[in-house]
């Protein structure tokens, strides 16, 4: 029966999240609310087949505490690079880091690339072809030990947690 069910609507927590946007996307009505229903149900029937099993979030918990985390650094990150435009100076000292990756799922890996490019003065640049290193770029760049160590504390870390790899 579980079997069924699991065909039938195989990713309900996304199919609920699908709907409400829906709904708050659209003005309320029984067609909306069916045309949503319709394809909250329909769009993870066809793309369950591709979801990697690897990926999925363990922790919720962690998950909010991983986002409010990196909400702060982006607001404090956009402090910081605004005052070194508002206020220029001649000693920027920009450069690339190798960052030693300890992660191998894919979606991990997506997150804390997007994560690094999301702290304003950081950029993702690509992944190494065997996956060992991301090349982040930086507009200011002290101290390259201290800067692996805090994305290795602040964003690794927690999502090897979440995701339970």
């Amino acid at each position: 029966m579980a079997k069924v069910f699991n065909k039938l609507l195989p990713m309900p927590m996304h199919s609920l999240m699908l709907l409400i946007v829906w709904l708050l996307l659209n003005d309320f009505s029984v067609g909306h609310l069916v045309l949503g229903s319709f394809l909250a149900w329909l769009i993870p029937v066809l793309t369950f087949p591709y979801v990697d099993d690897q990926s999925k979030a363990r922790k919720p918990v962690k998950i909010v505490v991983y986002f409010l985390r990196l909400v702060r650094d982006i607001i404090q990150s956009n402090i910081e690079v605004a005052l070194r435009v508002m206020y220029p100076n001649r000693t920027l000292q920009p450069g690339i880091v190798a960052y030693p990756l300890s992660m191998k799922a894919e979606f991990p890996l997506t997150v804390l690339a997007s994560s690094v490019s999301l702290t304003p003065g950081t950029v993702s640049v690509e992944f190494s072809d065997d996956r060992r290193w991301l090349y982040i770029h930086v507009l200011h760049l002290q101290d390259e030990q201290k800067l692996i160590s805090e994305i290795r504390q602040r964003y690794e870390k927690p999502l090897r947690e979440i995701f339970s790899c």
